[in-house]
């Protein structure tokens, strides 16, 4: 995935955008990158890899050495950015989030039609954010670009551009499948991904981008420079997972969608008869916490927290490149609280189950410290596809999704001809899919949201909202 925050300011922009992409640091792990503009220097630019570190402590120096009244930032998962680019357009620097899932395609119409060469990384291929300013540079200004970037891309593609003259400009990708937000101050505008990253630093809501809305925007004014469309699919998964609990899409909190949502699953257990003789209700930290916090209000189980994450020293267990060792990372910080264990029926709910291997790690912790029983709810139905709007996912294969493998044991590739039964609770096929992943994951039972449980919880219309993970419909 990724995130980005712009600032145009009157004055220094610099503070403002080294604390505003921080803030974007829980949606990417890889890169983070600054670039500034100063009427004297003109354009600057800095990168480095935040693997094993966080952003903050790689850029604290540009408040030093680097100078601007604009300037953007941004966390990304996959390749370096923002770029420097010098064309007929002018020189600027360029970001985006989203994904480019044709890129070779495009990348061969670009070499075919006069364009010289790419910069090749590892292996041949091509930073798809140059790849992204190539097309923009096809056309004779930036919003006719970006257009056309936008609409030859297969996958998506929200852009920043910070211009030679200190203008930014802001594109959300054409469906809106992730927001953009403008926040105003005194001294000028912002750009952001997440609102509270603006709002901690002083900035006010001034505006939610439409999908495919371009505007630029300047210390003195937000100018559109080409309308929204009409039609929107933002993704639903932003709420269940990777969005910042603080943040609001489309006029939603997180926090509280995901309360809502907890409130829904404890409804269909309670009408079940599924959640007797739970002893206490927990969140797998952390943004399965609220959903469990929601289940625990309605069913009126205690909350409680039976292990703790020591996060000071450890990074983020998803950092590593490799699956071991982000198991072995996400056990290290388990802190169990044995009083909330021993002898305890226990039900947790995550955010998702995606392949199952950490939560498998999760539970067999539980069950060495103690526990009797371990029930788990996903806060949002089976993931049965990977996602092919957006970079939030490490999956190559939809093979590496657990739905898709129980499915595979269960019935062959003749089960992929019926996963809406799989996903339903009350078939024949969804009851043996849930068993399955009990008796895989050691699970004394198990239920998913369902999708309209979820879409209820968000309170937006579904036919705004991309479920495509989860019901395979774009």
């Amino acid at each position: 995935m990724g995130g980005f925050f712009g600032v145009a300011s009157k004055h220094d922009a610099l503070a403002d955008v080294f604390f505003g992409t921080d803030y974007h640091s829980h949606l990417g792990t890889r890169r983070g990158g600054v670039a500034a503009f100063d009427k004297e220097i003109g354009l600057q630019r800095v990168i480095h890899n935040i693997e094993n570190s966080p952003f903050r402590t790689k850029f604290d120096h540009i408040l030093e050495d680097m100078e601007g009244n604009s300037a953007i930032g941004c966390i990304s998962s996959s390749e370096p950015q923002p770029l420097l680019i010098r064309s007929h357009l002018g020189s600027y620097a360029i970001c985006f989030i989203g994904i480019v899932n044709n890129a070779e395609k495009l990348i061969e119409d670009c070499l075919a039609s006069g364009y010289d060469h790419f910069d090749a990384m590892t292996g041949g291929t091509v930073n798809n954010t140059e790849l992204i300013a190539a097309l923009i540079n096809r056309k004779e200004n930036f919003v006719e670009g970006i257009r056309y970037a936008q609409d030859v891309i297969e996958g998506s593609a929200s852009i920043l551009i910070l211009r030679d003259n200190g203008a930014i400009i802001a594109a959300r990708d054409k469906l809106g499948r992730i927001p953009v937000l403008v926040g105003k101050s005194e001294d000028g505008y912002s750009i952001s991904f997440e609102s509270f990253a603006y709002k901690k630093l002083g900035y006010t809501d001034e505006k939610e981008l439409g999908p495919g809305e371009i505007v630029e925007i300047t210390s003195e004014k937000v100018t559109q420079l080409a309308p929204a469309g009409k039609e929107m699919r933002i993704c639903a998964f932003l709420w269940s997972y990777y969005g910042y609990s603080t943040s609001d899409y489309e006029g939603v909190n997180v926090e509280m969608m995901r309360y809502r949502n907890g409130e829904i699953m404890a409804e269909a257990d309670m009408a079940t008869g599924k959640y007797q003789d739970i002893d206490y209700v927990g969140g797998v930290p952390d943004s399965g916490t609220p959903h469990a916090i929601g289940y625990a209000n309605k069913s009126r189980i205690p909350f409680a927290r039976p292990f703790i994450k020591y996060t000071p020293t450890w990074p983020r267990s998803f950092m590593s490149q490799r699956q071991a060792e982000r198991c072995k990372v996400a056990k290290m910080k388990q802190i169990p609280i044995h009083d909330l264990i021993t002898d305890k029926n226990l039900l947790f709910v995550d955010d998702s189950i995606v392949r199952g291997t950490q939560l498998k790690e999760t539970v067999d912790f539980l069950y060495e410290n103690g526990a009797k029983a371990v029930h788990m709810r996903s806060a949002c139905p089976p993931i049965m596809y990977g996602c092919k709007f957006l970079n939030f996912s490490r999956n190559r294969d939809d093979m590496e999704l657990l739905g898709r493998r129980i499915i595979m044991e269960l019935e062959g590739e003749e089960g992929f001809n019926h996963i809406e039964e799989y996903t339903d609770s009350s078939t024949e096929r969804g009851k043996k899919f849930r068993q399955a992943i009990c008796d895989k994951l050691g699970f004394a039972s198990l239920e998913f949201q369902s999708l309209e449980g979820i879409i209820k919880a968000i309170g937006i219309d579904s036919c705004k909202l991309c479920t495509y993970c989860w019901s395979g419909k774009e």
